[in-house]
C-alpha cells in the first residue's frame, strides 16, 4: 500500500483530500503545517506528498525545498496542491523541482490520475535505478541539466528535441499538460530562446556534445 502526506493547513480540505485518497486504497497520513510535514517526511519518508503553498511555520515552497535538500526525500514525488494560480507561483514551485501543481478547487480525477501517473512513474524509475548504466554515446536527459535546467526541466525538453508535442510529453512523464507548458516557460527563459525550434536546436547540439 502506496503512503501519501497530505500537508495543509486548512483542515477541512486536508480531510477531504486525504479521505478522497483512502477511499482509493492508499494509506495517508495529515501534517497541519509546513514545518510539521517536514518534519514526518523526514521521519517515515512517504511515497508521494500533496502539499498546500500557503501556511503557516513554512510555506510549501520551502518545504519542497528543504525535503529536496534531504537524501532521504529527495526524489519523493512531489505535487502542489494550492489556491493561488498565479503564473509566477507556478514557475517558482516547478523550479524547486515540484512534479505537478494542481490548482483548487482540483477535480477528484485529475487529483487521481496525478498521484497514481507519479507513483507509477517512481516505480519505473526505481526499477530502472541498476540499469542505469547507458550504452557509449545513447543520449540521456541529464546531459541538459549543465544548461540550468532542473531534473524535470531537462526531461522535457529532451522529449521536445526528439520531437515530442506537449501531449506526448505529458504521456511519457505523467504530468499534466499545463505542467509541461509551464516547465518550457521556464526553460525557454533560462536558455534566453524565444521558442520550441530554437530551444531544440540547443538540445540537440548539447546532446551531440555529449
Amino acid at each position: 500500500m502506496k503512503r501519501i502526506l497530505v500537508i495543509d493547513d486548512e483542515a477541512k480540505i486536508r480531510t477531504h483530500t486525504a479521505e478522497l485518497l483512502r477511499l482509493e486504497g492508499f494509506e495517508v497520513t495529515e501534517a497541519k503545517n509546513g514545518r510539521d510535514g517536514v518534519e514526518q517526511a523526514r521521519a517515515t519518508p512517504p511515497d508521494l506528498i500533496v502539499c498546500d503553498i500557503t501556511m503557516p511555520e513554512m510555506n510549501g515552497h520551502r518545504v519542497l525545498e528543504t525535503l529536496r535538500g534531504d537524501a532521504r526525500t529527495a526524489h519523493v514525488p512531489f505535487v502542489f496542491l494550492t489556491g493561488w494560480g498565479e503564473q509566477a507561483d507556478q514557475r517558482a514551485g516547478m523550479n524547486l523541482g515540484a512534479d505537478d501543481y494542481l490548482v483548487k478547487p482540483v477535480v477528484p480525477d485529475d487529483l487521481l490520475a496525478s498521484v497514481r501517473a507519479r507513483l507509477r512513474r517512481a516505480e519505473l524509475a526505481a526499477s530502472a535505478a541498476p540499469k542505469r548504466a547507458k550504452p557509449a554515446g545513447e543520449p540521456t536527459p541529464a546531459q541538459l541539466e549543465p544548461l540550468g535546467l532542473t531534473p524535470r526541466e531537462a526531461e522535457v525538453l529532451f522529449w521536445v528535441a526528439r520531437g515530442k508535442t506537449n501531449d506526448e510529453i505529458a504521456t511519457v512523464l505523467g504530468i499534466g499538460l499545463t505542467t509541461v507548458k509551464k516547465h518550457l516557460e521556464s526553460t525557454y527563459a533560462k536558455l534566453g530562446v524565444e521558442n520550441r525550434t530554437t530551444a531544440a536546436a540547443v538540445a540537440l547540439e548539447r546532446l551531440a556534445a555529449g
